[in-house]
């Protein structure tokens, strides 16, 4: 499966900015997905992700109330942003998590799409 991210960009503090995860094929039931950020300098940590039966979505303590992450098709949408927002976002996809959880190891996750730069200015 192949992943292409998209949405990323240049935003003020306080804007929005919605990313999304087109893969090459069907992915729906078949995987978890997740987003996935990276900051120069720091480690890949977990932002949001949904369970392949969608009945589960977890978010990073960070962004919660001020991410979603879609049942449809899993884009991302990010509100309130903040300049530590700042990252490249990587949306990935996990086939061996179980059918109704969310993993946030990167480790879980078997394709990754290429990342798209968000920064968030001041």
């Amino acid at each position: 499966v192949q992943l292409q991210a998209s949405g990323g960009g240049l935003v003020q503090a306080g804007g929005s900015r919605r990313l999304s995860c087109a893969a090459s094929r069907r992915t729906f039931g078949d995987y978890c997905m997740a987003w996935f950020r990276q900051a120069p300098g720091k480690e890949r940590q977990f932002v949001a992700g949904i369970s392949k039966s969608g009945r589960k979505i977890a978010y990073e303590n960070s962004v919660k109330g001020r991410f979603t992450i879609s049942r449809d098709n899993a884009d991302l949408q990010m509100n309130s942003l903040k300049p530590e927002d700042t990252a490249v976002y990587y949306c990935a996809l996990g086939s061996g998590i179980r059918w109704d959880s969310v993993s946030s190891r990167s480790s879980d996750y078997d394709y990754w799409g290429q990342g798209t730069q968000v920064t968030v200015s001041s």
